[in-house]
């Protein structure tokens, strides 16, 4: 009696290794399979971006057309961006804050001038108004650091980083509305990883917007206007 029960013990931790190897080896082609997917998604997507970066490729277009409702189109020098169709070539996970050590119209002027190598999608003024110089499918020259340029959408405020005043309530709030709109257009994680200063590109030696932009009030403006599915800028 007590053989034939260490007997039955016996093939039961055998049946249970058999059981084990087949578990294992099921988990293994299961691993397999999934690995295989992942892979054959992320070729996929690799040969998506390569298609639309292809010379002549690109989305239809509209002269004027603006990406965010309520904003004013003023072209940027053609010599101060590039033609992309992003996010399909080139994906967006970063808003870039600017300020623009100057004017409203200095900035217009400066993004328009071919020699100057720099513009950004956006140009905040401090009443709020919103214009916009490059398309959002486009890579602006505005990180100072290619990559950072090819991920990011610009948003340049007007005044200077060491004058606090220029920073008003209208501007913060018209630039939360539109950071919240263009993170939702993309599904931008609503965070300081992803929403960042000019002064965090790597390389860069800019310093804006500087210690008196109010990062805490921003991202809360942000977060709000998120929430409110709010990212129409005002008429």
């Amino acid at each position: 009696m007590g053989t034939r029960a260490a007997s039955g013990g016996g093939a039961s931790r055998s049946r249970s290794k058999d059981g084990d190897r087949r578990v294992g080896r099921r988990a293994l082609l299961i691993g397999t399979a999934v690995a295989a997917v992942g892979t054959a998604v992320v070729a996929r997507d690799e040969l998506t971006r390569a298609w639309w970066r292809l010379p002549g490729v690109s989305k239809p277009r509209k002269e004027g057309e603006v990406d965010y409702a309520g904003a004013r189109w003023v072209a940027a020098s053609d010599a101060n961006w590039r033609l992309a169709d992003r996010p399909d070539d080139f994906g967006i996970d970063m808003v870039v804050i600017h300020v623009t050590q100057g004017s409203f119209a200095s900035a217009v002027k400066v993004f328009q001038d071919p020699k100057h190598g720099a513009a950004a999608h956006y140009i905040v003024r401090k009443d709020g108004h919103v214009t916009q110089m490059i398309r959002e499918l486009d890579v602006a020259y505005h990180a100072g650091n290619r990559d950072y340029n090819e991920r990011s959408v610009g948003i340049e405020h007007e005044g200077f980083v060491d004058r606090p005043q220029d920073f008003t309530d209208e501007m913060y709030e018209a630039s939360a509305r539109l950071t919240a709109r263009i993170c939702a257009r993309y599904d931008i994680p609503l965070d300081r990883e992803h929403i960042i200063g000019h002064v965090e590109v790597p390389g860069t030696d800019h310093t804006d917007p500087g210690e008196h932009w109010d990062w805490d009030r921003y991202m809360k403006l942000v977060r709000a206007a998120a929430a409110k599915g709010s990212g129409a800028a005002p008429a």
